[in-house]
């Protein structure tokens, strides 16, 4: 699992090109343990973005992550302000930027291991979202192997 800003820690860039033509998360995929947090950073100049779990709560959107969670938003974020939450529920977890999901701005977060009991993996089950922003997730073997 991935601790990449310290112990319990994971830090998610929000990135941009200096002209605004392309906009991403990076790492675009992380997986982490129970109960790891992770902060969002916009480092974007040029752009405020949001991070925005898959959930009727917000935007009457399908729900893309374990039943259990507490969905989030982190409202538009300004250059250089950042967003925390942790997330202890094991299974996948989904979202987006509200202003650039169609520009792909999407990413995916891991939480533990399919092993675990309670994992919930129904937001690989769930569409709701376009062919093009679908491809965009990269698959949990891929995360869990970059990790």
């Amino acid at each position: 699992m991935t601790e990449a800003a310290g112990e319990n820690q994971v830090v998610i860039k929000m990135q941009g090109t200096p002209r605004g033509e392309r906009v991403w998360f990076g790492p675009k995929g992380v997986a982490v343990d129970p109960g790891t947090t992770i902060t969002f950073v916009n480092q974007d100049p040029g752009n405020s973005h949001t991070v925005t779990a898959y959930h009727p709560e917000y935007f009457d959107r399908v729900r893309r992550m374990p039943k259990a969670a507490k969905p989030f938003d982190s409202g538009y974020l300004l250059p250089n302000q950042k967003f925390s939450l942790t997330l202890t529920i094991p299974g996948v977890y989904d979202y987006y930027c509200v202003p650039h999901e169609m520009a792909a701005m999407v990413g995916r977060i891991v939480v533990g291991t399919p092993e675990m009991v309670d994992w919930d993996s129904s937001a690989l089950r769930a569409g709701g979202v376009s062919r093009h922003v679908a491809t965009q997730f990269p698959s949990i073997r891929d995360i869990v192997n970059e990790s």
